[in-house]
């Protein structure tokens, strides 16, 4: 009886584990392993470890009245290469890259570069195809301070292709190359030292600032339980990717991962963002962040649209965000991007539950996104509403302009954006300081299908919503002082009515 879908996402699967996915539909789920029993979960997915190299499984997850089984064959083991046997001193003060970069290069095709227990200080270093690099249970990668220790290279940043700092963690910088099934994984913490090397690259200022992990034109990346902390910039970057997953990751860019110290001066301090991706999964993960939680890009204005890369495919579940602004769609979406999911994660701390933002300039289409069955809060004081974040629940065309005009119309061009079929479903958000729900579309692009489902949204202001053409709120209620509950202008309903 196969009641269910059950699938391995792109390059989860180790020489020791397993991991699967499901939509979740009954409050618990059994997991058996050859058909014994493994373990039980109250999540849509389970990863099955301490599996031997090169065998082949059978998966079965049985939950409510269905059942579903899966065969998977661990990777082969292509030996273990410790950083130590290279020269890695693990001390924190001697200089490890060129160690760690010669356990890098001997690597056997599916080996693991291993990083046992100890401080291995470096910088930028560089994964090639079929390999592991294990951060393990202990120890830390610990970048160094200093600018000149990043060599600048030229990729993409905030969009666009730009002379940038090389991050931590790279692939090699050719890009007639296609890399395929690099995986990051471990107990232990990626510490990129973004606070000082923040302030390093921008008194230098060749370059853009480097990111603690980016992996570009890959297929299959796989970041697994790793922590990763204090980036200079955004934390984990994936570009032109294909087939990205993360399992149990933490990310933080605000603050350590005890809070014991924030980062500062730190700003563009994004989680993660798949940036042109294709297949996306990142489920059971923990995000702390300066800024969006999770990003989707393609690309700014018409070198994206040029480029014409969107990021689809991305599927965002279980996971936990505890500061920052959300999952966000935007605003580098010039290459588009469509069905995303976001369901059943918690918002503590977070601005906004979800954004969707594209103003003009952009172009393309972003389609086909929806978070269901989260819910969130923010009654912090840090911030408020302005230009670049508009509400706990929000979709906006103006997004960066300051004050607009809703009702002014501007000419259609290449980069007029569009923004449709997007649903909030089985939402409930409390924020003392924001607009509850913010909805703007352009006059010459409004908004096109907008789904309100069964959402309970608070907010210091209440509901704003411009130029929508299909409007759908089902069981909305809005809790708010503000006088004007509901302020609609140019909103018309699924049915073609006018909103008055």
């Amino acid at each position: 009886m196969n009641n269910f879908k059950l699938t391995i996402p792109p390059a989860a699967v180790t020489q020791s584990s397993i991991a699967v996915i499901w939509d979740k539909t009954a409050p618990e789920y059994e997991v058996l392993l050859n058909g014994s029993f493994y373990t039980k979960v109250s999540r849509g997915d389970c990863t099955i470890e301490g599996l031997m190299p090169d065998t082949e499984y059978e998966i079965t997850v049985a939950g409510g009245s269905g059942t579903a089984s899966i065969k998977a064959k661990t990777r082969r083991m292509g030996g273990v290469f410790d950083v130590r046997d290279f020269g890695a001193a693990g001390d924190g003060v001697t200089m490890d890259t060129e160690a760690i970069q010669r356990a890098i290069d001997a690597c056997a095709e599916d080996g693991i570069v291993l990083i046992p227990e100890g401080v291995y200080l470096s910088g930028a270093i560089c994964l090639k195809s079929d390999m592991t690099l294990c951060v393990s249970e202990g120890a830390v990668l610990l970048g160094s301070s200093r600018a000149e220790d990043y060599p600048i290279h030229r990729y993409r940043w905030e969009g666009r292709e730009s002379d940038c700092y090389a991050s931590l963690i790279n692939v090699r910088f050719d890009e007639r190359e296609r890399f395929r099934n690099i995986t990051i994984e471990g107990k232990g913490k990626i510490d990129a030292s973004g606070v000082a090397l923040f302030l390093a690259e921008r008194a230098e200022n060749k370059g853009a600032r480097g990111r603690a992990i980016c992996i570009r034109n890959t297929d299959g990346v796989y970041y697994k339980d790793i922590t990763v902390k204090q980036s200079p910039s955004w934390c984990v970057h994936s570009i032109y990717c294909n087939g990205v997953t993360a399992n149990n990751i933490r990310v933080f860019t605000k603050y350590d991962e005890d809070r014991a110290k924030t980062y500062g001066h730190i700003f563009n301090g994004d989680g993660f963002d798949p940036d042109s991706c294709k297949n996306v999964y990142v489920f059971d993960s923990l995000i702390a962040s300066q800024d969006d939680c999770i990003a989707v890009k393609s690309g700014r204005d018409e070198e994206g649209r040029r480029v014409g890369i969107p990021t689809e495919n991305v599927r965002i579940t279980d996971c936990r965000f505890e500061s920052g602004f959300g999952v966000a769609v935007g605003s580098e979406v010039a290459g588009g991007a469509k069905n995303i999911l976001v369901r059943d994660c918690t918002f503590t701390h977070v601005y906004s539950i979800g954004s969707v933002k594209s103003p003009r300039g952009r172009g393309n289409v972003v389609e086909n996104v929806t978070y269901e069955n989260c819910t969130g809060e923010y009654q912090d004081d840090e911030f408020r509403d302005c230009e670049w974040f508009r509400g706990g629940i929000y979709v906006d065309n103006f997004y960066s302009v300051r004050e607009f005009d809703p009702s002014a119309a501007e000419p259609v061009n290449d980069g007029t954006p569009k923004i449709r079929n997007v649903t909030f479903r089985n939402i409930k958000m409390r924020s003392r300081v924001s607009h509850a729900i913010y909805l703007a579309g352009l006059p010459e692009s409004p908004l096109e299908d907008i789904r309100l489902i069964n959402v309970t949204a608070e907010g210091a202001k209440g509901m704003r919503a411009y130029n929508i053409d299909g409007l759908t709120m089902e069981n909305v209620d809005i809790i708010t002082p503000d006088t004007e509950q509901y302020k609609f202008t140019n909103i018309k309903t699924t049915d073609g009515e006018d909103i008055k």
